[in-house]
């Protein structure tokens, strides 16, 4: 080999171990460069295992590619194989590119499971489809409930509605019978004035639930709401005979809307007052209980069964129906009175025992304290009263849900 092809080989050898060097630097400043953390595969991954939703992906031959812990927990994927509800949509989404819906509800439903669990079969291409499961109990729940309320306010209704108009055609009738008609005429009115109460307590309860923003809460003398409470049922009190024991002002207060209160605690007695016997007397009392408020409201009457007392704050629930209706009842008051206290950030309680009596304890959080219920269970002066033991229930609602 000549001096200069040593040279020019030389030469090249240079260049090119010089030019591997820059490249292999400089690849290695872009990694240093670039920002450390999860990659794009990693966040897709994490999106995946964070979603609410159960996410399985299929191939075209029914394999779960991936899935996340949600879609386990809805049924979507078992034992590492797709619900064959699934597995079959998946299998027309493919063929067909069109997106599909598929119900994934249980068979059968047991314990925590959900009831109702809706999948969105979408394609991805490539012989590819993903499960969008989603947990729909909830809303199922919701439109059952709404359903049921929708009926019973049509056959509440129906009723009032229907003795009104044939009352009307009796009055007709003997329209040349003054005292008939007078007759027939009160039991118009009585009709009307049930059915006006039923709806007015419609409004409230629908206002309490969330239809309308409540107003805004404002310092209130409890004093003030049991005076005027016992002032709304003056008259029914002086139609029954049924007595009404009152303990000393407090100078309690307490934050929330006045008229709500006043409402409630109307419930609680016209509750008390229907279900005492002639010759009794119903009592209210107030105290402060840690950063709670009481007003407990105790009556002497018949009492209530112990697997009723959870359904007594229900719309619509009547232990005695005939009685409820014989006394204008419209199955309202104690839900409402339910709500009122949670709105208010309380809770309303209730001991009864059969043959003894009844007390209901609205709750209340001092004004100036937070919202939070105490976890005081000391029961209310009125209830010791009448009472050395017995089947307590407490009854509490955060917030306006249906």
């Amino acid at each position: 080999m000549s001096f200069l092809a040593s040279v020019a080989l030389a030469a090249g050898t240079l260049f090119v171990g010089l030019t591997a060097g820059w490249l292999w630097a400089r690849r290695r400043s872009v990694r240093r460069a670039r920002p450390p953390g999860p990659t794009f595969a990693d966040l897709l991954n994490l999106l995946v295992q964070s979603s609410r939703n159960g996410l399985a992906v299929l191939n075209r031959h029914g394999d779960v590619v991936l899935h996340n812990p949600r879609a386990t927990e809805l049924g979507v994927v078992k034992v590492a194989r797709a619900d064959p509800r699934a597995l079959k949509a998946a299998e027309q989404v493919v063929d067909s590119g069109q997106p599909l819906e598929v119900d994934l509800s249980p068979l059968e439903h047991r314990g925590r499971q959900p009831e109702a669990v809706v999948g969105q079969v979408r394609p991805l291409g490539d012989g590819f489809a993903v499960v969008d499961a989603e947990d729909t109990s909830e809303m199922v729940r919701l439109e059952a409930t709404r359903r049921d309320f929708v009926a019973n306010v049509s056959h509440e209704l129906k009723t009032p509605v229907g003795a009104v108009a044939l009352l009307a055609e009796a009055v007709l009738d003997a329209a040349d019978d003054p005292d008939e008609v007078r007759r027939f005429a009160t039991k118009i009115l009585n009709e009307s004035t049930r059915l006006g109460s039923l709806v007015t307590e419609l409004i409230a309860l629908s206002r309490l639930t969330g239809a309308e923003r409540l107003p805004e809460l404002a310092v209130v003398e409890v004093d003030d709401v049991i005076a005027e409470s016992l002032a709304r049922t003056k008259l029914v009190v002086e139609s029954t005979g049924i007595g009404i024991n009152v303990d000393a002002d407090s100078g309690l207060l307490v934050d929330g809307d006045r008229t709500l209160l006043v409402t409630a605690l109307s419930n609680l007695l016209d509750n008390a007052i229907s279900y005492s016997p002639p010759d009794t007397a119903v009592s209210v009392s107030r105290r402060r209980v840690g950063d709670l408020v009481e007003i407990a409201v105790t009556d002497r009457g018949i009492g209530i069964e112990p697997q009723h007392q959870q359904r007594v704050f229900e719309r619509f629930f009547r232990v005695d129906p005939a009685r409820s209706r014989a006394t204008g009842g419209t199955g309202l008051g104690l839900a409402i009175v339910k709500h009122v206290a949670a709105n208010h950030g309380g809770e309303v309680r209730l001991w009864s025992r059969p043959g003894t009596g009844s007390t209901f304890t609205l709750r209340l959080p001092v004004h100036g304290v937070g919202t939070e219920p105490s976890s005081n269970g000391a029961l209310p002066n009125a209830q010791q009263a009448i009472q050395n033991g017995g089947h307590a229930t407490r009854v509490s609602e955060p917030g306006g849900v249906l």
